[in-house]
């Protein structure tokens, strides 16, 4: 799943078979929920409500759930999450994780983020530096080890806890 999203002209529901040809209804509505997107496309019209070239008739975060849906309306056993929640903000990506952690079947998922609250609760965080791995663990582990994660982390929750 990445960054940019590829929406094009056609259905909500013609969008996300994209990813998987035979989905039922069922399943869009469930990958929906799941990227928190759900809302979204009633408050269009439903799974019938046209989506123009690029989305264009949606928000950049509209467009990344749309996608997000996109990806787990296959069910894939590995999920790799490039940067595409960056569009949303701290509370839906929040509901996002969440839950993608309570799907059925648990995919393993890869985040790749910028965003320090988008890889809290992983069960390992890799952090890079000038394309160098410089830490490695938790969260709590990469505070107390890892002068580059705690740098970010300190800097991006100051800035969200100014902002609230």
């Amino acid at each position: 799943m990445p960054q940019s999203a590829a929406l094009f002209t056609g259905s909500v529901r013609e969008n996300i078979r994209w990813g998987k040809p035979d989905a039922t209804d069922e399943e869009i509505w469930q990958a929906l929920a799941i990227a928190q997107a759900r809302t979204v496309v009633e408050e269009k019209g439903g799974l019938d409500a046209l989506i123009e070239q690029g989305g264009k008739n949606l928000s950049g975060g509209q467009k990344q759930r749309l996608t997000i849906a996109r990806a787990l309306v296959r069910k894939s056993e590995i999920l790799i999450l490039d940067d595409s929640a960056s569009a949303l903000d701290y509370a839906t990506d929040a509901a996002l994780r969440k839950s993608i952690r309570g799907m059925e079947g648990s995919p393993t998922v890869f985040i790749v983020s910028q965003r320090a609250s988008s890889v809290l609760y992983a069960d390992q965080i890799l952090v890079l530096e000038e394309g160098r791995a410089v830490g490695l663990g938790t969260n709590e582990a990469l505070l107390a080890s890892c002068p580059a994660y705690r740098e970010i982390y300190e800097t991006q929750f100051e800035r969200e806890a100014a902002h609230a």
